[in-house]
C-alpha cells in the first residue's frame, strides 16, 4: 500500500524542521553581513570548501538521478554510472583549468563571460536561451520526476506534491546562495544517509530471496542473477547502445556532456564563483570524491529492483507496469514502498532533499542570470537592494512557470534521465566549443561564437532528423549508428554531440582566421599559466580519484 506510516512522517518532519531551522539561522546570522547583490546571488566569500562541495552534489543529484538514473540502472545496469564516474574526472579538469579563468577575470555569470570575451549580443542571446533551457527542460524535469516519485511513495496527489516541493524550494531560495549553500550540507547528509539505507535494504532483499547471507552475499547474487547489468562498456549488439555507445563514454561525446555541464553551466559553477581559488578547488575536489559514491546510491537500487522484478517479489511486476508496459522510472518508488516504517521515511526525506535542493539551486541560477544579465543590462542604474528584490520575484515566477507546464512536456515518456541528457545535448556541443576556444585561443571572434551557438543547435537538429532522409546503415559497422525502436538506423546522441562539437570547432577556427585577417578586434581574457598550478594536497586527491576510476572501469569493463 502506497502510504507513509506515523513513524515515516516523524522522520520526515525531523528532516523538515532541521533544514528549515538551520536555513533560518544561517539567514539571520548572515543577513547583517550581506553587502549587496553579489553576496545574495553568490554568497561571495562566505562558503567553505565543504559547503561548496556539498552544494555542488545537492544541486546535481535530484529526481533525475534517484528516479531517472535508477530507472536506467533497472533497464541497462551499471553502465549508466559512467555519467557519475566520468563527472569525477571532469570536476578535476574544471577545478584546474576553468575555475582559475573565471576567478582571475572576476566572472560571476556565464553570460557575463560571453559579454567580456565576445560581445553583448552573444551574451544576451545566450542569457535568454539559458533561461528557457533551465525553466522548460531542467526545472520542469526536476519538479515532475520528483513529484511523480513522492506521489508514488506517499499516495499523495501528484499536483499537491508538485506545489508542496515548489513552495519549500522557493522558501529556501529566497534566502539567497548563503542559505542554499549551507542548507545543502544538511540536504546532502539526508541524501547520502537515506540513499545508503535504501541500497542496503534493497541488496538485502535480493539476498533474502536467494537464501540469505547479508549485504555482501546480496551483491554477489546480483552479479550472478544480472551479469549483463554489470558491464560499463556496451558492444554494438547491446539494445541500449544508442544511449551509451561503447567507448564514446570514455573517449568521445561523454566528455562534451560533462565538461559543458560542470564547467559552462551557471547552475553548477555558481557555487564556486564566490570563493577564492583554493577554497573553490577544495570544494570541487570534495564533490569529485562524492561523485564516486553516487552510483551506490542511485544505480545499485535500480539493478536490485530489476532482479526483484524478475522474481516478482511482492508483486513487483504489477507495480512496475503502466498500461501493460514496464516503466523503469517506477523502480525506485516501488522499491521504497518495500522498506519498513521509519526507514521508508528516511529514504523519502533523502529523495525530497535531493529534489528541493536542486530546485532551489536551479531557481537561484535562473534569478541570477535574469537579474544580472538581462534586467540589469536594460536598467543599468538599478540599486543593489532593487536587484535582490527582482531576483526574488524571478524565483517565484520561474517556479510558478515550472509548476504550470511540467505535466505537459511528456517527460515520463522517454525515461527521465535520458530525456534531460538528450535535449540538453542539442545545445551542449556549440556552447562548449564557444567556451573552450574563448578560454584558450585569443583569436576566437564574436562571429565564430555566434556560429557555434546557432550553428551547433541547427547541426544537432540536422543529425537528429537525418535518419528520416538518409540511410545510416553504412555507419553501423563503425559503431556510429544503430537501430532504434522503429528499426531505423540512428546515430547515438552522445556520438552526435561529439561530431557537432568538432564541426563547431573547425567552423569557429575558419571564421576567426578570416576575421583576424581583416584586422577585426578580439577581446581576450587574462590567462596566466601560473593560474593552473595546484597544491600538493589537490594533486594527491587527483591521483586517488584517478586510481579509483581506473580500478572501477577495469573491474566492470
Amino acid at each position: 500500500m502506497n502510504k507513509l506510516s506515523n513513524g515515516d512522517y516523524i522522520v520526515f518532519a525531523i528532516y523538515f524542521v532541521v533544514v528549515a531551522s538551520y536555513g533560518l539561522w544561517v539567514y539571520w546570522r548572515k543577513r547583517k553581513a550581506e553587502t549587496g547583490s553579489n553576496d545574495y546571488f553568490l554568497a561571495e566569500g562566505s562558503l567553505t570548501w565543504w559547503a561548496i562541495g556539498a552544494s555542488l552534489i545537492a544541486s546535481n543529484i535530484s529526481a533525475e538521478q534517484f528516479i531517472g538514473m535508477s530507472g536506467s540502472g533497472f533497464k541497462m545496469g551499471l553502465a549508466i554510472a559512467t555519467y557519475e564516474w566520468m563527472a569525477a574526472a571532469t570536476l578535476i579538469i574544471v577545478a584546474v583549468f576553468f575555475i582559475p579563468v573565471y576567478l582571475k577575470n572576476k566572472i560571476f555569470t556565464m553570460p557575463q563571460f560571453l559579454n567580456q570575451r565576445y560581445n553583448g549580443t552573444v551574451a544576451m542571446i545566450m542569457a535568454i536561451f539559458w533561461l528557457l533551457l533551465y525553466v522548460v527542460v531542467n526545472l520542469t524535469s526536476i519538479l515532475f520526476l520528483g513529484a511523480l516519485a513522492v506521489s508514488a511513495i506517499s499516495g499523495v496527489n501528484i499536483d499537491v506534491c508538485i506545489w508542496g516541493m515548489a513552495i519549500f524550494a522557493v522558501i529556501i531560495t529566497l534566502g539567497g546562495m548563503k542559505v542554499i549553500g549551507y542548507t545543502d550540507v544538511i540536504q546532502v547528509f539526508f541524501l547520502i544517509l537515506g540513499g545508503l539505507v535504501t541500497t542496503y535494504i534493497a541488496v538485502n532483499l535480493v539476498s533474502d530471496r536467494f537464501g540469505g547471507g547479508g549485504f555482501l552475499h546480496g551483491l554477489s547474487t546480483m552479479k550472478e542473477q544480472a551479469g549483463d547489468h554489470f558491464h560499463m562498456i556496451f558492444k554494438t549488439d547491446n539494445p541500449n547502445y544508442l544511449d551509451l555507445p561503447g567507448l564514446s563514454v570514455l573517449i568521445g561525446g561523454m566528455w562534451i556532456v560533462n565538461l559543458n555541464y560542470w564547467g559552462c553551466n551557471q547552475y553548477i559553477t555558481q557555487r564556486a564563483l564566490g570563493a577564492d581559488l583554493k577554497t573553490a578547488r577544495g570544494g570541487i575536489l570534495f564533490a569529485a570524491f562524492l561523485k564516486l559514491l553516487m552510483p551506490i546510491i542511485v544505480v545499485l537500487p535500480g539493478i536490485a529492483a530489476f532482479i526483484l522484478y524478475k522474481q516478482d517479489v511482492s508483486n513487483f511486476v504489477s507495480k512496475m507496469t503502466i498500461g501493460g508496459e514496464v516503466n523503469p522510472d517506477r523502480s525506485y518508488p516501488v522499491l521504497l514502498n518495500l522498506l519498513p516504517s521509519g526507514l521508508k521515511g528516511l529514504s523519502f526525506a533523502a529523495l525530497t532533499a535531493a529534489v528541493v535542493a536542486s530546485l532551489a539551486g536551479k531557481a537561484n541560477s535562473i534569478a541570477t542570470i535574469f537579474t544580472l544579465d538581462v534586467y540589469k543590462k536594460i536598467n543599468p542604474g538599478i540599486t543593489d537592494k532593487k536587484t535582490v528584490t527582482i531576483g526574488k520575484i524571478t524565483v517565484v515566477v520561474a517556479m510558478l512557470l515550472g509548476v504550470l507546464i511540467c505535466k505537459h512536456l511528456g517527460i515520463d515518456k522517454k525515461g527521465g534521465f535520458q530525456y534531460i541528457q538528450e535535449y540538453t545535448g542539442f545545445v551542449s556541443p556549440g556552447i562548449f566549443a564557444m567556451f573552450i576556444l574563448g578560454f584558450f585561443w585569443k583569436k576566437t571572434t564574436s562571429s565564430a561564437a555566434l556560429f557555434a551557438t546557432v550553428g551547433g543547435f541547427i547541426l544537432s537538429v540536422g543529425f537528429k532528423v537525418m535518419p528520416h532522409y538518409i540511410n545510416l546503415q553504412g555507419l553501423a559497422s563503425s559503431g556510429f549508428a544503430d537501430k532504434n525502436a522503429d528499426g531505423v538506423y540512428e546515430m547515438p546522441f552522445i556520438d552526435r554531440m561529439g561530431f557537432v562539437f568538432l564541426i563547431c570547432v573547425v567552423g569557429m577556427y575558419i571564421i576567426s582566421m578570416i576575421e583576424n585577417a581583416k584586422g577585426d578586434k578580439v577581446h581576450g581574457l587574462e590567462v596566466d599559466p601560473s593560474m593552473f598550478k595546484t597544491s600538493r594536497s589537490f594533486a594527491i586527491g587527483t591521483l586517488v580519484i584517478g586510481g579509483a576510476l581506473v580500478a572501477l572501469y577495469s573491474m566492470f569493463w
